[in-house]
């Protein structure tokens, strides 16, 4: 059906109730200018990170991911089909990231691999040839990559799999970084992944084999220095990026 705009301002209810049957095109000036349709619900879910419990009704897949995207101002990530909206971190949170960014930063400083933090957008696949086959979309907190030559140049994303990530927790996050990613980074061929707990002040350090397998997992306290197995000396005081905390 059409209806001239004038029409539509003056019986909006009347069309808005006719969308159940058709989609009404307005016109102005003899012109279709705007289309309004019946809204669908959709069969799945986005996780909100505060939510305690979910049930996703089916996994999307990444074109309809990257609508939501594109759609939105908000931050999401795509693990295993399941859309997670990102909470905007803690002040807390922000301050041990940045504790840890600076020493990533002034070691590999004018080395062949480099820090970098989030926002940025990694893909990863899993134990899948390729992306297309097994789609998901993390915003590590941190991450060390040592393959520039994967950056797209033409859309300037990175498209590569980096050695090392960290997960900052926050409360709304703990069981997605210490289970749903964890399972994601091993099985995608990261070597290293740290899990950094502010609230315990405790760190976390997973190492993965070739394989994609565990190869050793250490649970250090805020007395401890974490020592990286993917980059020799790097090592951090767990004292130092709890200090302000």
């Amino acid at each position: 059906m059409k209806v001239n705009a004038t029409d539509l301002q003056n019986a909006f209810g009347k069309y808005l109730a006719l969308t159940e049957k058709e989609d009404i095109i307005v016109t102005r000036n003899g012109k279709s200018v705007a289309k309004l349709t019946r809204y669908t619900e959709p069969d799945f879910y986005v996780v909100q990170e505060e939510a305690r419990g979910y049930q996703a009704q089916r996994k999307i897949s990444y074109e309809e991911y990257m609508e939501l995207v594109e759609s939105s101002d908000q931050r999401y990530e795509l693990i295993d089909g399941v859309v997670y909206l990102l909470a905007s971190p803690s002040f807390k949170h922000q301050i041990v990231v940045s504790e840890i960014a600076y020493r990533f930063y002034s070691f590999f400083k004018n080395k062949r691999c480099r820090s970098l933090t989030a926002p940025l957008d990694v893909r990863l696949f899993g134990f899948a040839t390729k992306f297309e086959e097994d789609p998901n979309v993390v915003q590590p907190d941190l991450v060390v990559i040592c393959d520039s030559d994967k950056v797209n140049a033409a859309e300037d994303k990175y498209m590569g799999t980096p050695t090392l990530i960290v997960e900052v927790l926050s409360p709304s996050t703990r069981g997605k970084d210490q289970a749903t990613k964890l399972n994601l980074y091993m099985r995608s061929g990261i070597s290293e992944y740290w899990v950094v707990d502010f609230h315990r002040k405790t760190v976390s350090q997973y190492t993965f084999t070739a394989e994609r397998d565990f190869d050793n997992t250490l649970t250090l306290q805020e007395g401890d220095t974490i020592i990286s197995n993917a980059f020799a000396g790097l090592e951090i005081a767990l004292a130092e990026i709890f200090a302000s905390v």
